[in-house]
């Protein structure tokens, strides 16, 4: 029993629980004091967020972006690009200093899987996004890449693109240099889709491949799901960027 109310209350005293009941109790209070109009924004803002912390938000978010794609059984390719998720920059680590992130380090895992049973060589896209003196991605996610066995003359690396729209200008670029015309697009599911237009308008097709899927089929909806978690926020987040993104792609097209 207490280990179940530890798990229900930590949720509402941990961001962003804590600031979802302080805007949903303002609203509230607001509201009661007849104040409507601001009461009624509180409580729309509160609810809101407390929504794009839920679970099944996010994984129906995702599942919007990711149903269309599969994992291939036998994928046909002379190449692999890999587009960088982003670095943890600045830390320590086993062969080096800056890690990829959490959430890049599963594309950094399927394409050392994919290696095993292709043998393609590989193309790193990603550098820095600001000019603040931080790690440039690409090198960083190749160090990784040849810890992890791919033999570092198998690995091409980018590092100048900033975006997805110029990992696939740039990446393009050096497969025309390199003579490859089967690319194998490797990222994440739910990014799959943007990444894909962006090469399309790079006049480059790709074969698709998921690194991961966080949007999951048949879930079942338990009292858990219903808590506000920083994790969640953080998936539906990712998921609202890049509808956004697929948006801005479609009208400057």
């Amino acid at each position: 029993m207490m280990f179940i109310l530890k798990k229900v209350i930590a949720p509402f005293i941990l961001p962003p629980g804590i600031f979802i009941l302080m805007i949903v109790g303002m609203g509230l209070v607001l509201t009661f004091s007849r104040r409507w109009r601001i009461g009624l924004i509180n409580l729309a803002i509160g609810l809101s967020l407390w929504a794009l912390c839920l679970g099944p938000v996010a994984n129906f978010l995702m599942r919007g972006l990711e149903a269309e794609f599969s994992i291939p059984s036998d994928p046909i390719g002379d190449v692999v690009i890999l587009l960088g998720g982003g670095i943890v920059d600045r830390v320590p680590d086993l062969t080096g200093r800056s890690a990829p992130s959490p959430m890049m380090m599963g594309r950094v895992v399927t394409a050392a899987r994919l290696y095993q049973r292709l043998k393609l060589p590989v193309i790193v896209s990603g550098g820095r996004l600001f000019d603040d003196g931080g790690a440039v991605e690409a090198p960083v996610i190749k160090r990784f890449l040849v810890d992890l066995g791919i033999p570092e003359k198998m690995i091409i690396t980018e590092d100048r693109a900033q975006d997805t729209a110029q990992n696939a200008r740039l990446t393009a670029a050096i497969c025309h240099q390199h003579g490859y015309r089967q690319p194998i697009l490797l990222t994440a599911a739910y990014h799959l889709k943007r990444a894909r237009m962006a090469f399309e308008s790079a006049g480059m097709a790709v074969t698709p491949f998921p690194a991961y899927f966080l949007g999951a089929r048949d879930v079942p909806h338990t009292w858990r799901q219903w808590l506000p978690h920083a994790g969640t926020l953080y998936i539906s987040a990712s998921a609202l960027h890049e509808y956004v993104g697929i948006l801005y792609y479609r009208m400057v097209e």
